[in-house]
């Protein structure tokens, strides 16, 4: 060294590098001591970094986690932010973030429905009316209609108590179901068949009576167990006879062929999705559940098939419409309960989701009778029957769907005994009797469906 260092300030030691105390102010590299006081900047520039995870923070030790959870130590606050703890810099952090709440992640629709599935569904209830015109010419259905009208009421009306008891005993088991099924399925055949013997005046139609009540309580089971591609499946056969009706007559006997393999499949995959349910272990405890709470089910079953035949007298074609939009309709009610839920989270207020409620059902069934305008005038229907025939057997679903059993089986029966009774008797106004009927069970259901449904408790 030449000669002895400058230690005033301005002097030459600008020129080096220096060891100096930080400062607020002080915006030159420095290195800083421990303990003499926060890096307000690098604490800021932390800030910023985690402000989306501090935002929503509601106390300061949530910053605290947060800061542990990015491997901060206790080294590296002291010596980098001049903090002299954890708690210290959370602290901070807490304050120099403003709180930001952000709405959560919209959660699945746990209602969102099949839709092939649900078309299907509506495919495979009109697709056996094929087996009445391939099989007509060899016994003349006509003449003893009476018989299979009776018969067919009957399995609609069974069908719709035993699914419905089997859905219950689901919840035990699926063993449990199965034998619900296997039980009661045989027994509705035989009921309906007895019942409509007498009318049959034996042969033939004693045998399509009985055909016809086997495959309706088959067809009841695969629906049931959700097994509807493998009941359309059974039911090719029928595709197959159609088709050659379109351009041939296929002779006796692949009329009476095609049906009767498509009913023997039917048997025979019902039978061995049953048998594979039987196999699986039972479930422990539960009881059955008492009978008649499957009583108002069987009966809208025969309420619902009243209804249709007394719409079918007069417009067939009409009810070849209605069958097909079972499928859309039951998208609908699935649809329905989605958007009710949706309509729980968007309201704070039972008024405000009591309102929210009636637009969603008020939407859904609108959605659900507005195709049916242009299919009714395709089809040469007055539209007013079949929209208020379509609208009390919706809206009687809907109920029925969350519960709600009775009020719909009850409502349904007046409507279709009334509009009976007018129509046996001949009495006025005639032809009108069942769409007045419809008409005054409509508002019924829909105030039961406003009173039970805008309830926020039954979509929690």
């Amino acid at each position: 060294m030449s000669g002895p260092m400058a230690l005033e300030p301005g002097g030459a030691e600008q020129d080096t590098l220096a060891l100096r105390l930080a400062r607020p102010d002080d915006r030159t590299l420095s290195l800083r001591l421990p303990g003499l006081g926060t890096d307000e900047a690098a604490v800021s520039l932390l800030a910023a970094e985690l402000a989306d995870r501090i935002g929503p923070a509601v106390h300061p030790y949530e910053v605290a986690a947060l800061l542990e959870a990015e491997g901060l130590t206790a080294e590296t606050i002291k010596d980098r932010y001049g903090h002299p703890n954890l708690f210290s810099l959370a602290t901070a952090l807490y304050e120099q973030v403003p709180r930001t709440f952000p709405e959560p992640a919209p959660a699945a629709d746990p209602w969102r429905p099949d839709h092939v599935r649900c078309l299907l569904r509506g495919l495979l209830f009109a697709l056996p009316g094929l087996a009445y015109p391939l099989t007509a010419p060899l016994w003349h259905p006509g003449r003893h209609a009476a018989a299979l009208i009776l018969a067919g009421l009957i399995s609609w009306a069974w069908g719709q108590g035993l699914g419905h008891r089997a859905h219950l005993r689901k919840a035990t088991g699926p063993r449990e179901a199965a034998r619900t099924l296997a039980a009661g399925a045989p027994l509705g055949a035989a009921l309906a068949t007895a019942l409509a013997a007498p009318l049959t005046g034996g042969g033939p139609v004693l045998l399509a009576v009985a055909a016809q009540s086997l495959y309706l309580a088959a067809a009841g089971v695969l629906l049931v167990l959700a097994r509807e591609k493998t009941l359309l499946a059974a039911l090719s056969p029928l595709l197959a006879g159609a088709a050659c009706l379109l351009r041939w007559d296929p002779g006796p006997v692949p009329r009476l062929g095609l049906p009767l393999l498509a009913l023997l499949a039917t048997l025979a995959v019902t039978a061995h999705a049953l048998r594979g349910l039987l196999k699986e272990p039972g479930a422990d405890g539960g009881g059955r559940p008492p009978l008649r709470w499957s009583l108002p089910y069987g009966l809208f079953g025969l309420a619902a098939g009243l209804l249709v035949l007394l719409e079918g007298r007069r417009e067939p074609y009409a009810v070849i419409v209605l069958t097909l939009s079972m499928g859309p309709a039951e998208w609908l009610l699935y649809r329905y309960r989605g958007l009710s839920v949706a309509a729980l989270r968007a309201t704070a207020t039972p008024a405000g989701f009591l309102l929210r409620s009636a637009g969603v059902l008020g939407l859904c069934l609108l959605g659900y009778l507005l195709p049916l305008l242009p299919a009714a005038y395709l089809t040469g229907a007055p539209p007013a029957p079949l929209l208020l025939l379509a609208a009390t057997l919706w809206t009687a679903l809907l109920l029925q769907a969350f519960g709600t059993a009775w009020p719909p089986a009850v409502i349904c029966l007046a409507a279709a005994g009334t509009a009976g009774a007018v129509t046996a008797l001949r009495l006025p106004p005639g032809p009108a009797a069942l769409p007045l009927a419809c008409a005054a069970a409509v508002p019924c259901l829909l105030a039961c469906a406003l009173r039970l449904l805008g309830r926020p408790a039954r979509h929690a």
